[in-house]
């Protein structure tokens, strides 16, 4: 089986039931029949979510593995033309629309049904989009491509018995290799791809991780689970959370707050034994043998799209391209500002697609697309293609290559506006040594940027972490970030201070001076795992300092805004 068979297989992710399902509910209650919980709490799980912005929704689509066909990308700019003008890559690698009218929302669920595309389950208190790493297949350094697991773990709950009314919402990942892609430590269940002294495939079962409140690092339910009991263990967890898990705090409701409760042991040992009352009633199975899965088939090269170097080809090659374990094919990244595509954008790379690859893309949790498959001959040309519709940026990965989540742009809870600091961020470092890749030991090290403590944006992990936050000077409010340094994969970042939200970009470059002149040969990334945050606070002091001699009217306004900063008071809907 193909790759591409796995993307055939994709549109029994969709189905037009659902949209019916929910135009009668929103018809119930708009009769009156249905009070205005149930429905809210209906409409997330089918991915619609209320904006900060009156009568408009934001619309979640879930990419499954991340995994986007030409005629899926065509579609979704038809969506995002007529939405919003964006279609917007998350870090759960799903695509959002915004400014949907609710009456409109009905043609928007129909149309993407029709090329395999669901929100169901995309929101809500349910199992989410099932992640994995945007090189399974074509990573060199991975144990096994976990594709085809994924592919079947998330068919398997979509519209399963418990997958919509969970306490809280669920969150799983599949992880391939060491490079950590898929973040399977901050997940409510993670699976890392592993093989026994001879030869069999098995997977390092993950439970219990999460950020925000309660940050933790997931713990190992299964040192080594066969792999064709993936299926059955999932469905255990799943079942011991639906049971037993916190239905009356929302705030601690997640997986991980069971695991406190009960104790570890306990918990492992509760979810071993439903374990084996899975397998007593018969566990599901995979639909392929677990030891010798679909595999993929490598595209026939594109002989007609070799082009001469072009300016920018060599810096973006660099930084952007990756040599697959397949001889002579490369993956190219797709440097997204922000997350964001514009229509034109997504049709020109559904193109881009079938002319240089398999026909497919993958999105990533740091909000870009990769290609994959692409001839090395080919490059030039796609390079080319991609710099004429100003997607040839190069820097994928770097510190410059910020991951915000949505902020007070649309988001009703957001206390400032997170791409407004991503954006002040991504611009200082524009045309740096830092994008271009020509500055050493700062590999693996990242920004990340929240709008709350919710955490969208996954600030928690990051190298550095910004997440927002306010207050009072001189009676008026004024926007500003947390400040946190040395997070990774696995590991938390620590709370250095908080700093006025015009002083960010200032404070990264304090940052990367400090390590110049005190790392001692260290990368940027390890340097601020370990580096003592006392010293920090001392080298950044001046910029945490603000008080109504030193603030200028510019400090009460925030990032990308043009009025007086002001606080949402809606309600939590848009965590994701």
């Amino acid at each position: 089986m193909s790759e591409n068979a796995f993307q055939i297989g994709r549109v029994g992710f969709a189905d037009q039931a659902d949209v019916d399902l929910f135009v009668a509910t929103l018809e119930r209650y708009e009769k009156g029949e249905l009070d205005a919980d149930a429905w809210r709490a209906f409409r997330l799980l089918n991915g619609v979510y209320g904006q900060r912005q009156e009568g408009v929704q934001m619309l979640r689509v879930k990419i499954p593995q991340g995994i986007l066909n030409a005629t899926q990308m065509r579609r979704a700019a038809q969506i995002a033309r007529q939405h919003g003008g964006r279609a917007h890559v998350t870090t759960r690698q799903n695509f959002q629309f915004y400014f949907l009218p609710l009456a409109e929302a009905e043609d928007a669920m129909r149309r993407l049904a029709e090329v395999g595309l669901t929100s169901k389950e995309a929101c809500g208190h349910s199992v989410r989009n099932v992640t994995a790493p945007p090189l399974a297949g074509v990573d060199p350094d991975e144990i096994f491509d976990v594709t085809p697991y994924a592919d079947a773990l998330a068919h398997h709950f979509i519209r399963g018995p418990r997958s919509s009314s969970l306490p809280r919402k669920f969150k799983i990942a599949f992880e391939g290799s060491p490079r950590g892609e898929a973040r399977a430590a901050i997940n409510d269940l993670a699976f890392v791809a592993g093989l026994t002294a001879d030869g069999r495939r098995t997977f390092r079962v993950l439970v219990g991780g999460g950020t925000s409140t309660l940050a933790r690092v997931a713990a190992v339910l299964v040192a080594e689970l066969p792999a064709g009991e993936l299926l059955g263990i999932a469905e255990a967890v799943v079942r011991v959370f639906h049971a037993e898990g916190e239905r009356k705090n929302r705030a601690k409701a997640r997986i991980k707050w069971l695991i406190k409760k009960l104790g570890w042991p306990a918990f492992q040992a509760r979810v071993l034994a439903e374990y084996e009352l899975v397998k007593q009633a018969g566990s599901p199975s995979l639909p392929f043998d677990a030891q010798s899965p679909p595999e993929l088939a490598l595209p026939a090269p594109r002989l007609d799209v070799v082009g001469a170097e072009v300016a920018g080809f060599a810096v973006w090659r660099r930084t952007n391209v990756l040599q697959q374990k397949q001889a002579g094919r490369v993956a190219a990244t797709v440097t997204l500002r922000l997350g964001d595509l514009l229509p034109e954008q997504l049709e020109s790379l559904a193109t881009l697609s079938e002319r240089f690859s398999d026909g497919t893309v993958r999105t990533t949790v740091e909000q870009n697309l990769v290609f994959r498959h692409v001839t090395i001959a080919a490059l030039p040309s796609l390079y080319r293609e991609l710099a004429a519709m100003s997607l040839g940026s190069p820097g994928a990965g770097s510190l410059a290559d910020v991951t915000s989540c949505a902020g007070a742009d649309t988001c009703a809870i957001a206390v400032t506006a997170s791409r407004g600091m991503g954006a002040l961020i991504t611009d200082a470092f524009a045309d740096s040594a830092i994008v271009r890749g020509e500055e050493p030991g700062l590999d693996g090290a990242q920004i990340k940027v929240s709008g709350c403590p919710n955490g969208c944006g996954q600030h928690h992990i990051a190298s550095i972490g910004l997440q927002g936050g306010m207050r009072k000077v001189g009676g008026r409010a004024l926007p500003l970030y947390h400040l946190s340094v040395g997070g990774g994969p696995s590991r938390f970042a620590r709370l250095v201070g908080k700093i006025p939200a015009r002083r960010g970009a200032l404070a990264v470059e304090r940052l990367l001076s400090v390590w110049r002149k005190r790392g001692g040969g260290v990368g940027f990334d390890a340097w601020l795992a370990e580096v003592p945050v006392e010293e920090l606070r001392v080298e950044l002091r001046d910029l945490f300092d603000i008080d109504e001699r030193s603030a200028v009217e510019a400090d009460f306004v925030d990032l990308g805004q043009t009025g007086a900063f002001v606080i949402g008071e809606g309600e939590a809907e848009c965590a994701q």
